[in-house]
């Protein structure tokens, strides 16, 4: 199998969040399989190869980039072009078009929808990000009721909702990064999310939202929006509840009733399973077989299927209309 290079801005602290640490864990499921390793393109690391130092060797055909940092990906492709390049597709709404010479993997059902429809000639596989073995619950004593991140909440639940909890409950706002959130989310009864707000601020979507599964899989009852990926696992009124219903008043007693009976969220592992590493392992060992079989043959042939572009619509729309009028 070809080598995969990962690209991604930088590894320290300032790039931090989610979509770096779901990429790395990414990477370590494809080490189990060929070799990987990342190449950062914004800054230069001891530990890493810089990507202007990577691409003027002659062996570039026998790796593949992996790119998925959203704003930075169509600079990536152009730069990349006579490259093999595979999309690593997180959030979505960005507004660029993936060539059908570039194969997708998506995190989500969600996004694996968008990039359907947006890029319908091109490799499309689902590859949901990993979920840990040790995010489990490991039954220790709960001594937050209520654990809120404030990065992505929506103004609702940052200034309504959490004043009225805090006037009956041990509320815990997490406001910085922490680097053991699983500790918080076992010593939590209660975990609420809710980032529809904060997507629609920035028009893109949630790619994965891997929170509210990491603290379904520690025990937690969780309260969340349903926006985007997040509808792929959250199921309300069966795994989770529905937060933001109605009215504030509402939601508070919805709350407080899961608190005065609490019981841990005991969800059977087969629901974690998909996201574990002994399932993705194989699915992605067989996405990256086809892609390599793929790369074989876009070497040596060209792509002769129309993409859906702004002029094939037209054409499309005009044909409809004039067999209409024929008929």
């Amino acid at each position: 199998m070809r080598k995969l290079y990962f690209l991604l801005p930088g590894t320290t602290r300032s790039f931090f969040c989610g979509g770096l640490f779901a990429e790395l864990n990414t990477l370590n499921l494809a080490q189990q399989i060929c070799k990987a390793e990342v190449v950062t393109y914004r800054q230069r690391e001891e530990n890493h190869p810089f990507i202007d130092d990577l691409l003027p060797q002659e062996n570039l055909r026998d790796c593949i980039f992996v790119v998925s940092w959203g704003f930075d990906v169509p600079k990536q492709l152009k730069k990349l072009t006579h490259c093999h390049v595979v999309y690593h597709a997180h959030s979505s709404g960005y507004g660029f078009s993936v060539p059908p010479e570039v194969p997708i993997l998506c995190v989500s059902r969600n996004t694996m929808g968008y990039w359907g429809m947006r890029s319908q000639n091109s490799l499309i596989y689902w590859l949901p990000n990993q979920l840990p073995t040790n995010v489990s619950n490991r039954q220790v004593e709960r001594d937050i009721d209520i654990l809120i991140q404030a990065r992505k909440s929506s103004e609702y639940v940052v200034n309504q909702l959490i004043p009225e909890l805090q006037k009956r409950f041990n509320v815990v706002v997490i406001d910085s990064f922490v680097d053991d959130l699983m500790v918080l989310f076992n010593r939590a009864k209660v975990y609420l999310y809710d980032s529809a707000e904060y997507w629609a601020q920035y028009r893109l979507t949630e790619g994965f939202g891997l929170p509210p599964m990491e603290a379904l899989a520690c025990g937690c009852q969780v309260f969340s929006s349903v926006n985007h990926a997040l509808a792929d696992y959250l199921d309300p009124g069966e795994n989770c509840h529905k937060i933001a219903g109605y009215a504030t008043g509402y939601d508070v007693k919805r709350i407080a009733a899961v608190l005065d009976n609490w019981q841990p969220n005991n969800l059977p592992e087969s629901f974690f399973s998909p996201y574990r590493t002994d399932q993705l392992v194989p699915r992605l060992e067989n996405i990256l077989t086809e892609l390599n079989q793929f790369f074989d043959y876009r070497q040596q042939h060209p792509s002769d299927i129309p993409s859906l572009t702004r002029q094939r619509l037209l054409y499309l729309f005009c044909k409809r209309i004039q067999n209409k009028l024929k008929k």
